[in-house]
């Protein structure tokens, strides 16, 4: 069984879905709903057009820096990363964001209980537990949509500098062929049993 394990090749974990601008738009709030969020929580009201704007106008502005020395491709492939950070940074926020909702949700759910004592209101002065998270996931709230509002600013700029639309990148061939030698060797282990 040792010589089985030294002469196959250590199994790469599987490819990860590549982040589009969609999966973004699901994952983080919109313009609305972090108004929304900004005056129930009586938090800034957030300048979103302004921040899609800006970050826009950066990487036009710095695409226009480097057309001299860089060729097409490469200015659509050093575009494509840096718009793929963008989109990947505000998909990890809008995950983040659903999961302290969850919390928030999951422990405001409890108070309805009279017999939970850990989830009754703190002393005088002081909010609840379940307060705390509805406060941290409004503050994730309003990150997740500035984030997502680069993002967008991104992809458009994207799509002025190289006059296509932004797809994030994904490999093609390694997630298949990893695929192939994982059941491989399931199938040559399996057959030790027989």
């Amino acid at each position: 069984m040792a010589s089985l394990n030294r002469s196959l090749p250590k199994a790469r974990p599987a490819a990860q879905r590549a982040t589009t601008l969609e999966m973004v738009r699901h994952a983080c709030p919109d313009i609305p709903q972090a108004l929304r969020i900004s005056e129930s929580f009586g938090l800034t009201v957030v300048d979103s057009d302004g921040i899609r704007d800006l970050h826009r106008s950066q990487l036009i502005d710095s695409a226009a820096a480097l057309k001299d020395v860089l060729a097409d491709k490469a200015m659509q492939i050093h575009m494509q990363r840096i718009v793929g950070s963008f989109v990947g940074s505000a998909y990890g926020a809008g995950q983040f964001y659903s999961r302290a909702v969850t919390e928030a949700r999951d422990l405001t759910t409890k108070l309805s209980n009279e017999f939970r004592d850990e989830d009754l209101d703190g002393p005088v002065g002081f909010d609840s537990r379940a307060q705390r998270k509805r406060e941290f996931a409004a503050d994730m709230g309003l990150q997740a949509h500035v984030l997502r509002m680069a993002a967008e600013g991104a992809v458009s700029a994207y799509e002025e500098i190289t006059g296509a639309t932004w797809k994030p990148y994904e490999r093609t061939g390694t997630a298949a062929s990893a695929s192939s030698i994982d059941k491989r060797a399931a199938s040559l282990q399996m057959s030790a049993f027989d």
